[in-house]
């Protein structure tokens, strides 16, 4: 069977992502199906994960596989010097298919070039997070009723942020207008600005975060400054309480204005926005499971007919 790795959004066609989002819609109608059943699905992760981890493991269980794997390298071989090439060609061994997430930028993509199953990037350190992405594609969907024409505000460490990287890169087929939000220290990088431009995607900086800045907001996507990317925990105590967002700023927001977050929050969302019917977070991470089902499905040769066959047993 052909390698159908699940590495980068950046090659997704568009009628691909709305394939697999409307995969994602008949998970959502009915998540426990046997569709995996036989199945042996790895959890690599060298890297600390909640929300990843356990949907993508949840998304296995309701679909019949089993599920193997570590999360803290630190109990495996590689704390003895084991390489990723060895590791990876170990598991395929016993796996047919390898979820993993690194702490090393390109680690997913490598994988996939040396593994004889498919890889699932589940986060390669500040590059992309493409499972994040059909996430909150598929949150955008429900929220906007479309993902044309959209104004989204990406919020905080645009820097190291994988999951704006690959949002920004999805979204080139709808024809949004960013706004990055961020400090200096932490802006947008070049590559991905270059990125935009060479695709016609509209984008404005602001490094203030105010009620009027994100007045015309559709989508507001806050994100943590992500102390584990600091060398220099000065810098990161610089910038890591620079823009909070209250419930008082969101009075003359959009009726339609919905609040992601990629999770875990720390103190850039404060309490009070909880209960705010714009805040949408806890619920975006509950599509994960959606999402991640579609993605587990597709990259093992599951169709979309196959998934709406399914539902009529």
């Amino acid at each position: 069977m052909e390698n159908k790795s699940f590495v980068t959004i950046a090659k997704h066609s568009k009628d691909k992502i709305l394939y697999l989002l409307e995969m994602a819609k008949e998970f959502e109608k009915k998540p426990n199906r046997r569709l995996l059943d036989g199945k042996i699905v790895a959890t690599l992760f060298f890297e600390p994960s909640t929300r990843t981890r356990l949907s993508f493991e949840t998304a296995a269980n309701r679909l019949g596989a089993k599920v193997i794997g570590f999360t803290d390298p630190k109990v495996t071989s590689s704390s003895k010097g084991e390489t990723l090439k060895d590791t990876i060609m170990m598991v395929s061994n016993y796996a047919d298919i390898i979820v993993m997430r690194h702490y090393l930028e390109g680690a997913a993509r490598y994988a996939s070039e040396t593994a004889p199953v498919p890889i699932v990037n589940a986060g390669d350190g500040a590059n992309q997070h493409p499972s994040q992405t059909m996430l909150d594609l598929y949150s955008i969907y429900k929220t906007q009723g479309t993902l044309e024409n959209l104004n989204i505000y990406l919020v905080g460490d645009l820097k190291y942020g994988r999951t704006v990287h690959s949002l920004l890169m999805a979204m080139r087929h709808f024809n949004p207008t960013f706004h990055f939000i961020a400090p200096d220290e932490l802006r947008m990088p070049e590559e991905y600005k270059l990125y935009c431009e060479e695709n016609h995607i509209r984008y404005f900086e602001h490094t203030d975060f105010t009620e009027e800045t994100i007045a015309d907001a559709d989508i507001l996507y806050m994100t943590r400054v992500q102390r584990e990317r600091f060398t220099d925990l000065m810098e990161y105590e610089k910038v890591k309480d620079v823009y909070i967002l209250h419930n008082r700023m969101l009075e003359y927001t959009r009726p339609n204005l919905r609040i992601l977050h990629p999770l875990p929050r720390v103190n850039e969302i404060a309490y009070d926005v909880d209960d705010n019917p714009k805040a949408y977070y806890f619920q975006q991470a509950k599509n994960g499971l959606y999402a991640r089902e579609a993605i587990l499905c597709d990259v093992l040769g599951i169709t979309l007919d196959d998934v709406k066959a399914d539902t009529l047993k």
